[in-house]
């Protein structure tokens, strides 16, 4: 994928070298830690104007450092004052653009708290009045749940004060955009995420009178609610969540069928916005026609529940072959050698020695943690801080060994090498030189090994699909059709209605939610 490129002109803060550093970092650790990222409706940010993003807050440290890595510009962060205090990880945090906000739980002087974020809230808001941009989470601490928590004041309260600033200064208005972060597992390694920038909040005039300004803080936080509910297609439980990804699953596989179309998985980012649609018009016909998709909702989650018990997934279903040929299945196999071939080579070796170490440390934390049972939005964040550690004090520490192991006198290697003219060259190299080159290469083989790793389990997936297709045992004609039939109906009822994403859709209102502006089709 590409990353946003940064704004230009003098309306927009420099982005400065530090900084420019730790978002670098912060992109190479998204990039391996996601295997798919996608960054969609980046047209939507203002090309003038200070902007404050606002997101749910599902993944602890993974939101903030997804986000730092995914938008453009240089952002500040508000961050609750006690991660500046953990070594290491608070410097780096600084370096992101962190500035720290005191939160009254997590203070014993609340009015000293209170005074000092008042401060630190009017610097933010003149900020973004000149064109700065900030990324809030308005929800106050990360959390577990389905739906989003209620928001809180902060930041209707820094754009009100940024608002008046810019109107003073004569800036462009400010704006707020709404983000949407999507994960497919955002506590598990080499999963899939997508990042939806939707488009900036109309707000009502700022009142003339001060004393009106709480209900204008009101108006615009409930704003964000529905916003954030919208933004993250927040749904009251996981369950209602899964339910509509494996729906648009079968939507998804039925419309490639009808249109005669190949069947492949499609990007996450698209099916995000299927989701989208697929949460807006069930809302709005399970309140227009509630016995409908009763009946619906009951057949699909005892199919789903049954393929789910024979290990499959909808895409198993609907993909499947009429008669799967054995060359298909040996081209799975060829796949899966030519794969398994390679990750014996210099690069799975090189990242086994550079990685595999730290690796294991790292999950031996995680083992830890879980047997404490913290959160999984903690385990998340303490996954990346103890890797952001422990990676690189072994990729120094392993630079070091080999690089004595390769050019001491001392060492049996050495020893070794200058048996063979043309090895014994090796060991007048530079010791720096040596050391500097291995530093780097611990990582890039490590992030070459993971493309390999890629391969190898999509082709063992994809074998593993075609033993399945081809057991008898499973009553296939039974299962597609059941499913086809599941999918027909959703899309019957998606054509009788204009979702989003439609030609003649018309975006809801800043703070009304999508099935509000679903309506049928004439």
């Amino acid at each position: 994928m590409g990353w946003l490129k940064d704004p230009t002109g003098d309306n927009h803060p420099k982005v400065g070298f530090t900084y420019r550093i730790m978002r670098r970092f912060s992109r190479s650790l998204m990039s391996v830690w996601f295997r798919e990222l996608d960054i969609v409706d980046n047209e939507n940010i203002p090309p003038e104007g200070g902007l404050m993003f606002i997101a749910w807050h599902p993944s602890g440290l993974i939101d903030p450092m997804l986000m730092h890595a995914s938008l453009p510009g240089k952002l500040s962060i508000l961050a609750k004052h006690t991660l500046f205090k953990v070594p290491v990880l608070g410097s780096l945090i600084r370096s992101s653009g962190g500035l720290p906000i005191e939160r009254p739980k997590d203070s014993t002087n609340k009015e000293k708290s209170r005074k000092n974020n008042e401060i630190l809230l009017s610097k933010v808001g003149n900020e973004i009045a000149t064109g700065g941009r900030l990324l809030l989470f308005p929800e106050g601490s990360t959390h577990t749940e389905s739906s989003t928590k209620r928001a809180r004041s902060g930041a209707a309260r820094i754009m009100l004060q940024a608002i008046r600033r810019s109107n003073e200064l004569g800036t462009a208005m400010p704006r707020i955009i709404p983000v949407g972060l999507h994960y497919s597992n955002s506590q598990k390694f080499r999963e899939r995420a997508a990042v939806i920038l939707e488009r900036p909040m109309e707000l009502p005039p700022i009142p003339e009178d001060h004393e009106k300004d709480k209900q204008w803080i009101d108006e615009v936080t409930k704003s964000i609610d529905s916003e954030l509910n919208r933004a993250s297609h927040s749904k009251t439980s996981w369950e209602e969540r899964h339910l509509i990804w494996k729906a648009r699953s079968v939507v998804y596989a039925e419309k490639i069928k009808q249109t005669g179309g190949k069947m492949k998985k499609p990007s996450y980012s698209e099916s995000v916005i299927g989701a989208r649609r697929m949460r807006a018009g069930w809302e709005f016909v399970s309140k227009e026609e509630p016995q409908k998709t009763q009946n619906l909702v009951t057949k699909s989650v005892e199919h789903f529940d049954e393929i789910e018990s024979l290990g499959l997934s909808p895409f198993d279903v609907s993909a499947k072959p009429n008669k799967p040929s054995i060359l298909g299945y040996l081209k799975a196999v060829s796949i899966w050698i030519w794969s398994a071939a390679w990750m014996l080579g210099l690069v799975t070796w090189s990242a086994v020695i550079g990685n595999v170490p730290p690796y294991q440390g790292n999950y031996a934390i995680m083992w830890y943690l879980k047997k404490g049972k913290i959160s999984p939005p903690i385990q998340g964040t303490m996954k990346v801080m103890s890797a952001i550690i422990m990676f690189p004090i072994w990729w120094i520490t392993a630079s070091l060994m080999v690089t004595w192991l390769l050019l001491s006198p001392s060492s049996p290697v050495f020893s070794l090498l200058n048996l063979h003219w043309l090895l014994a060259k090796l060991t007048m190299l530079n010791p720096v030189f040596v050391f500097l080159i291995l530093l780097v290469w611990w990582p890039i083989s490590g992030k070459m090994h993971l493309k390999l790793y890629s391969k190898l389990v999509q082709s063992w997936r994809m074998l593993r699909r075609w033993q399945r297709w081809r057991d008898d045992s499973f009553d296939w004609n039974s299962l597609q059709q059941r499913q086809q039939n599941i999918g027909r109906e959703l899309i019957s009822l998606g054509d009788t209605l204009v979702l989003p994403g439609d030609p003649d859709w018309i975006e809801p209102k800043t703070g009304n939610d999508d099935n509000l502006s679903v309506r049928y089709r004439n």
